[in-house]
């Protein structure tokens, strides 16, 4: 069985939005080591519309010879789970998500493969954790406080008890931080977003 997982960068005070303006001083050998075995177990992407308008904007153009993973991003397949996307054709080996999307994961998982990684996709991750569909929750927790943006767990992820399954402090400062279900919650678990 597949799992989905989502790698993220964070800021002290939750923040995801926006890592371009915080993140890159903080950017890393250790780091690199980190995304970069995110990205080798995983053989599909999964996106939030935003997420995926933003990166099918600027990947597609991109080519290996200026940015290193321009084939991982434009070759591995991507599904893109929308309400309001009617097409996404315009960025190579894009599938569409709609409708009962819980149930089309489930099948994803089902399915013989690699990790499903998601990164940024802030909506999705929230609804994923909330449909307790999301084994992992890679977090890469960087020491600013960015004040406002979107927050990693919002609102609408409702009451999720997470466990801890792995921590480790990169020279920079920056708390790898990896979390998945805690399915011996005692207090009933997953609570929904009112």
């Amino acid at each position: 069985m597949r799992k989905i997982v989502a790698g993220e960068f964070v800021s002290l005070d939750g923040v995801m939005e926006s890592p371009d303006q915080w993140h890159f001083p903080y950017w890393s050998d250790e780091m690199g080591e980190v995304v970069g075995s995110q990205m080798a177990n995983a053989d599909a992407m999964l996106l939030g519309r935003v997420t995926w308008q933003e990166f099918a904007s600027y990947w597609p153009s991109q080519t290996e010879d200026e940015v290193p993973e321009a084939a991982h991003m434009n070759n591995t397949p991507k599904y893109v789970v929308s309400s309001t996307l009617d097409d996404v054709s315009g960025w190579q080996n894009s599938t569409l998500i709609s409708g009962d999307v819980v149930s089309e994961l489930r099948k994803l998982k089902d399915q013989p493969g690699g990790d499903l990684s998601i990164a940024g996709s802030a909506t999705l991750v929230q609804s994923l954790l909330r449909e307790g569909l999301l084994d992992e929750l890679h977090l890469l927790v960087h020491p600013v406080t960015v004040g406002t943006g979107k927050r990693i767990l919002g609102e609408k992820a409702g009451k999720v008890p997470l466990t801890l399954i792995e921590s480790r402090s990169l020279p920079n400062g920056v708390m790898y931080l990896v979390y998945g279900p805690d399915r011996s919650a005692t207090d009933g678990g997953i609570t929904p977003a009112p």
